[in-house]
Order: C-alpha cells, then structure tokens, then sequence
C-alpha cells in the first residue's frame, strides 16, 4: 500500500501508477457519470412539471440541478480538477465562463437601454393622427 495522495479526477489515468491503471476503471468512472447526468436530467424534468414545490422555487430548484450537472460533466466527462497539472483547464474554463458572464449581462445592459428609450406606443399614434 502507498500513503500517496493523487489529486486526479474520477478517471484520469495519466497520473496513476501503472498498479492502478485499467480499461475498467475507466468505463466505470463514465458509466457512473452517465448515471448522474440522467439522474440530474431526469429531476430536472420532475421539478418543471410537478406541482408539489412552490412556484418561486421551481427556478431555484432548476438553477441547483443545472449547476449539478455541470459539476458531474466538469468531474466525470472533461477530467477537471484542481491539481497543478490540470491549471490550464481550469484558467480556461474561468475564461470560458467569464466571456458568457460578459456577453449574458452586456446583452441584458443593451436591451433595458433599448426599452428605456423606445417611444411609448401611445405618443407614436399621437404623431401618427397629427400628419
């Protein structure tokens, strides 16, 4: 037995000692990942259809499931940890996330903007009925 700690993820086989090396190691950390993203999938329906949860929480409800299932396909599918090795991916992933940040709320800054200075429907025919 080794007292050594490997910071991998579920799966990754290039830092392993070639002692714990094997195929099956592999399919079974991505069955279990399938398993979890249909389990997580499958709540996901249940939560926007049952009529057991409080309205309000319907969203909150899927907000957790959606930020589940990323975590399953960062760990089990894309092998993302936090060891030194796996630095550019997560750097990328930071990149990644922040790109969307940035267009998600730039395109939300320009359309209240938009709304705030359309012209009223209203004062619209009132200029329509003057001609």
């Amino acid at each position: 037995m080794s007292d050594m700690q490997y910071d991998r993820a579920p799966g990754d086989a290039s830092s392993l000692p070639d002692v714990e090396r094997g195929t099956s190691s592999g399919v079974l950390v991505y069955t279990i990942g399938l398993g979890l993203a249909v389990v997580l999938t499958a709540m996901s329906f249940w939560v926007a259809n049952t009529s057991l949860l409080w309205a309000g929480g319907i969203s909150l409800g899927l907000t957790v499931l959606a930020i589940a299932q990323m975590g399953v396909h960062l760990v089990f599918f894309l092998h993302v940890t936090t060891g030194p090795d796996n630095t550019n991916n997560v750097m990328a992933l930071v990149f990644g996330v922040l790109i969307v940040f940035l267009v998600v709320v730039g395109s939300l800054v320009i359309m209240a903007d938009l709304n705030d200075n359309m012209m009223p429907a209203a004062e619209l025919m009132d200029l329509h009925m003057q001609r």
